[in-house]
């Protein structure tokens, strides 16, 4: 079975929501929802206005929403997330910008825990 990379390429506009289930490389511009059971890669030329649930995400470019991940969520040196993350794990590149709360455990999607820190 081979894996190939849906793109969304960075003259694209798309208003309403996405759906898609295995990887996606977005380079364009979406406004709406963002669904999947597999990856997601922002492109630096991505701007994604809406929210973003996917099993994990790499962002390169700008996001605007809250962000749901099972897995991983990685924000990279020039990524600029405004909004929440909940996701199993995450990892933020130095000079990314990140505004938002986040939760980070294996239970991302559910209550903190009590006693938990606030950032």
């Amino acid at each position: 079975m081979t894996t190939s990379k849906n793109v969304l390429a960075n003259d694209v506009e798309i208003k309403g929501s996405i759906k898609f289930s295995h990887d996606l490389i977005i380079d364009g511009k979406i406004e709406g929802e963002v669904i999947s059971d597999g990856s997601l890669t922002v492109g630096e030329n991505a701007l994604i206005k809406g929210e973003v649930k996917t099993r994990s995400v790499i962002i390169f470019g700008k996001v605007e929403g809250n962000i749901t991940v099972a897995e991983r969520c990685e924000l990279k040196s020039n990524a600029i997330l405004v909004g929440d993350i909940a996701a199993g794990t995450l990892a933020i590149e130095e000079g990314a910008t990140f505004m938002g709360q986040s939760q980070v455990g294996k239970k991302a999607d559910s209550k903190p825990a009590l006693g938990a820190p606030k950032l």
